[in-house]
């Protein structure tokens, strides 16, 4: 099992609170929750399922980089 470290961005916003993690946030990196403590845990699961499927259809994580 790999273990991978991101750095994530949690801001306030009208519904509650938002977490994203900006270089994958154009392949869906990005949730909200109603307490700083939910969007910390929904982006978790987000990154997840995200690295699961990239396992699952074995692409390298390099695929998830922005295009800018």
């Amino acid at each position: 099992m790999q273990t991978c470290v991101f750095s994530v961005v949690v801001e306030p916003n009208k519904e509650g609170w938002r977490a994203f993690y900006p270089s994958w946030e154009h392949i869906g990196a990005s949730t909200w929750g109603q307490t700083r403590e939910n969007a910390l845990k929904n982006i978790q699961e987000v990154l997840e399922m995200i690295l699961d499927e990239f396992e699952q259809e074995g692409k390298p994580l390099s695929e998830t980089r922005s295009q800018q």
